[in-house]
């Protein structure tokens, strides 16, 4: 079934024209067209449901040190450095918006339900002290003071401190915001886009790139309109490799992975229901609680790659199939394992059930950076294709990276590239990889 050419509301019919153009609208291609404005670029995000996919959906965990995996040391360094850079993206970005983001500093426990819980959760902190990063034992005491509506049931408890939380919904009304804030100062720099909503937005989907002189010139929309930019940033997710014109033989193999996320409502008598967000183990099974400075409380964890959700996104056009069908089973686990660790679950008000897919690669590492000319993998990052940049394939860490992956695009952007992020090099799966680098398969629990 084909999607009709045709332009939502609002939507541009002739052509805009800016420094850049960022095609997607999660978090990450927000904070990378933010970066990239404030750097004294005029900037467009193409996107017609801009903060609708798996944004919506994410429960906006900073956990570098709780998501680290076995045999995963490079995304390790890329999400501690992103980590470091939370607290001041998050303060610039409230003081451009004049609002909030919900980003709190508030600790992450790591919770084992059983005895076989906490013989994995102790070995994984063996990895994690072993990489240099702190998670501390506590007695389940100590567990129950700071959180006294944990099960006085749970079998351990570890106090990860570096790890925090913001609220994504909150994240991409601040940033939209942001980019829409074009006052004198900015105006006079040229950043305000002619054509573009806010100076900025254009609600239609990206059909294809746009090439001139063997370079990149912006995208194609699908209705009919068109953007002309000197760069052009892929970070629209899932629908990255279904983009016509992407440069021949580049392989981004990204795959949809489905996650069911819970919200409540905590009565008033209840809160706050944790203070802390609750990573936990029950019986092998991962679930996590996070709570939201609204009074309402996140639960999710499940990880599908099931036909229920192919089929929900059956009339999808190429891989626009964010939104998914949610689990009963997936709903029903989540509430009992949440309930194991936190009785008083059970008498929260559910408001939300939600499903949504994250775009997962073969290694489950993104796709960032320049494309290496084919044919050449020894020329490195000197020779790449002109006007391109990827950025998708951010998995289960796409609120965690926004700013580091943003600050790699702005750098990007003006012509200097970190040589620490080369095994993100959204060519490695094309034979496009530069020669300097090995990127390993990982494993991930």
């Amino acid at each position: 079934m084909s999607t009709p050419n045709v332009a939502p509301p609002g939507a541009p019919s002739g052509t805009i024209r800016a420094d850049v153009a960022v095609i997607g609208g999660g978090v990450v291609g927000h904070a990378i067209a933010w970066e990239a404005r404030r750097s004294g670029r005029s900037v467009v995000l193409i996107d017609d449901a801009p903060g609708a996919g798996a944004s919506w959906a994410a429960a906006g965990m900073l956990a570098p040190v709780s998501e680290l995996h076995y045999q995963e040391e490079d995304l390790l360094e890329l999400m501690l450095a992103s980590s470091a850079r939370w607290p001041g993206f998050a303060a610039e970005l409230a003081a451009a918006s004049g609002e909030s983001p919900g980003y709190l500093t508030t600790p992450t426990l790591a919770v084992g339900a059983d005895a076989a819980d906490r013989r994995a959760l102790m070995d994984l902190r063996g990895v994690q002290q072993a990489s240099g990063l702190s998670v501390e034992p506590l007695t389940v005491r100590e567990a129950r003071r700071r959180e006294p509506l944990l099960s006085p049931a749970i079998a351990c408890a570890l106090d990860t401190p570096a790890d925090h939380q913001v609220d994504p919904r909150r994240l991409v009304s601040c940033l939209r915001r942001a980019l829409a804030a074009h006052g004198p100062a900015v105006e006079s720099n040229g950043t305000d886009v002619a054509g573009a909503i806010d100076g900025y937005a254009v609600p239609d989907r990206a059909a294809g790139l746009v090439w001139a002189d063997g370079a990149v010139a912006g995208a194609r929309l699908a209705g009919g309109g068109t953007v002309l930019a000197r760069e052009t940033i892929v970070a629209n997710g899932l629908d990255a490799a279904a983009l016509a014109g992407l440069p021949d033989g580049l392989q981004l193999p990204l795959r949809p992975v489905y996650g069911d996320i819970l919200r409540l409502a905590v009565p008033r008598q209840l809160q706050p229901l944790v203070t802390s967000t609750v990573r936990g183990l029950v019986h092998g099974v991962p679930v996590y609680i996070v709570p939201r400075q609204d009074g309402t409380v996140v639960i999710g964890a499940t990880q599908r790659e099931d036909a229920l959700a192919a089929t929900h996104n059956a009339p999808a056009a190429g891989a626009r199939a964010a939104a998914g069908a949610v689990s009963a089973g997936g709903v029903y686990q989540l509430l009992r394992d949440a309930q194991v660790l936190v009785p008083a679950v059970a008498e929260l008000e559910l408001l939300e059930c939600t499903a949504r897919a994250r775009p997962g690669t073969r290694d489950n590492a993104p796709l960032l950076g320049r494309v290496p000319l084919a044919g050449d993998p020894a020329a490195g990052e000197s020779a790449h294709v002109a006007g391109l940049i990827i950025a998708t394939g951010f998995f289960r860490h796409g609120v965690l990276l926004a700013p580091a992956a943003a600050a790699i695009c702005r750098d990007l952007l003006d012509g200097t590239a970190d040589v620490r992020w080369q095994p993100f090099n959204p060519g490695r799966f094309s034979g496009r990889e530069p020669a300097a680098t090995i990127f390993n398969i990982k494993e991930t629990a």
